[in-house]
């Protein structure tokens, strides 16, 4: 190492249910300081103890920076104790958080007092430049871009980069990081194949939805990778670790029609089955010969954000294009023309002016849902409950505010059992639903997900299947919701797998 280098560890939260998922994010920052400093890392995912693995590295290399992304729920269990401990006994090490979490929450997290910066978007350049000045002894900040930090007392945000152009990145290290965790066991067995990769192809998403995160980070921006390059990095996945399915975590994956194409007839050849999300008014204008050489190419299902029928909702959550209800319907038919499943999000409990137009609109939109499985049986629903991010502009925000929403005020408080199922809208904490509303949504959820069990869960068998589907019918058909107390006893048992919470 030259004297200008310096010991990085980087840090990925245990997310899902321990579901080991390739840290893209880490290994994209990774990436771009490769050859100016040694960097490890420490996988919460596939450490027993994450906290003892950190404290050995930290025993063994002279560790000045320690890095860690955060997304919003689970990953602030390990996340919060394990840097407020780093504080406390290496002080001297410079904490940077980066995800949609500090990002949309920078006050709490810098107020805490052990974090020190938030990287605000894409690292690539950000961090590498961060680095240079910490290991300077510089203090003056303001020329680092997507930056975050506190400054005499007073939050300061640096101006935003442009996103960057992806093909001029470099290759994430995959070598490296199977040195350290092999890469085998981030490619798990989901519905979509016995080893599945995760991989990130662009960043950003053209539309400003009001209740979206992404949306004050990239503010209406999206550039994607090149198809073959994309091609490439699956294929050298594919070839060297016999991964056979991908799950692209794009915000967006579908923005450009030519690129998912392009994409589809390449990897058309190779027995890949995939899944990325989309939004429902940009591939309904696709075309026909487009969609089937998706399907032919393995593109087994898409992840929609349906929201609601209600179009005058629609626009208050600023959902931007052409998405109507109508055309929520006629495209889940047009899906299953092609054998693509729709999987298909609502948010309920969006805030209405009174209690009755609150009632009204859940008893819409659940009624929405049961046309939507009229029209294709095969449509995957995901229902979450609405959940407020602080977009500020946005009307519907606004409303929230004026409702006396309050996020917590310090960052220990995210980690009450309330707070993290916020994150993961399933205990919204909203004052303009009641109890009784929220209890009809989750009644209604486990009255649907019994009728019809998502085909995503491979771990229920056909009896199990067959039996959720039975007890289901009376109710779903009856509209029957109130209390299904054997439904859910059954999901429990059997542990029924909520794509919501738990992905693939």
């Amino acid at each position: 190492m030259n004297p200008s280098s310096t010991e990085i560890l980087f840090f990925n939260p245990r997310a899902l249910e321990h579901k080991p998922r390739i840290p893209n994010s880490l290994l994209q920052v990774a990436a771009s300081i490769d050859q100016d400093h040694r960097w490890h890392l420490v996988d919460g995912n596939l450490e027993t103890e994450p906290l003892t693995a950190i404290a050995v590295l930290l025993e063994k290399y002279p560790i000045k920076i320690f890095a860690c992304t955060v997304m919003p729920g689970p990953q602030l269990r390990q996340a919060i104790p394990i840097s407020k401990w780093m504080r406390e006994h290496y002080p001297a090490v410079i904490v940077v958080w980066g995800g949609y979490f500090p990002s949309n929450h920078a006050q709490v997290v810098l107020g805490s007092g052990y974090v020190d910066f938030i990287i605000n978007g894409m690292g690539d350049k950000a961090f590498p430049l961060l680095v240079k000045k910490i290991l300077a002894n510089e203090t003056d900040y303001n020329t680092v871009p997507n930056l975050i930090f506190i400054q005499s007392h007073k939050l300061v945000k640096t101006p935003k980069d442009e996103i960057y152009n992806l093909d001029e990145l470099p290759a994430l290290p995959y070598e490296k990081l199977n040195s350290i965790y092999s890469l085998e066991k981030y490619l798990g067995k989901t519905y979509l194949g016995k080893k599945t990769i995760a991989y990130h192809s662009s960043f950003g998403c053209p539309f400003t939805c009001s209740f979206c995160a992404v949306v004050p980070i990239y503010n209406a921006r999206w550039k994607g990778k090149a198809a073959t390059l994309v091609y490439e990095d699956i294929m050298r996945l594919k070839t060297q670790h016999g991964a056979d399915a991908i799950e692209f975590h794009d915000n967006n994956f579908f923005v450009s029609e030519k690129r998912t194409q392009e994409f589809s007839t390449l990897i058309a050849p190779h027995n890949m089955v995939w899944w990325g999300e989309g939004r429902i008014d940009t591939i309904d204008r696709y075309s026909d010969h487009t969609l089937q050489t998706m399907r032919q190419s393995g593109c087994k299902m898409i992840f929609f954000g349906a929201e609601t029928g209600n179009d005058a909702v629609l626009k208050k959550m600023d959902k931007g294009g052409t998405q109507s209800g109508a055309q929520i319907l006629r495209f889940a038919k047009r899906m299953l023309e092609f054998d693509i499943i729709p999987e298909y999000s609502f948010v309920l409990g969006t805030p209405a002016e009174s209690e009755a137009a609150s009632w009204r609109q859940i008893k819409e939109d659940i009624a929405f849902i049961r046309k939507v499985k009229d029209i294709n049986p095969s449509a995957e629903i995901i229902i979450y409950i609405y959940s407020p991010v602080p977009t500020e502009g946005s009307t519907l925000f606004s409303q929230v505010k004026a409702t006396g929403f309050n996020f917590p005020q310090t960052l220990e408080d995210w980690l009450t059992p309330a707070w993290e199922n916020f994150d993961l809208r399933k205990n919204p904490l909203t004052p303009w639903l009641t109890s009784e509303m929220i209890q009809h949504i989750k009644d209604f959820e486990t009255v649907l997900n019994a009728r019809f069990p998502t085909i995503s869960d491979i771990r229920l068998n056909q009896m199990q299947r067959s039996t959720l589907q039975r007890l289901g019918y009376l109710r779903y058909h009856t509209k029957i919701y109130r209390a299904p107390y054997e439904l859910k006893l059954l999901q429990k048992i059997w542990k029924y797998r909520q794509p919501e919470t738990e992905g693939f």
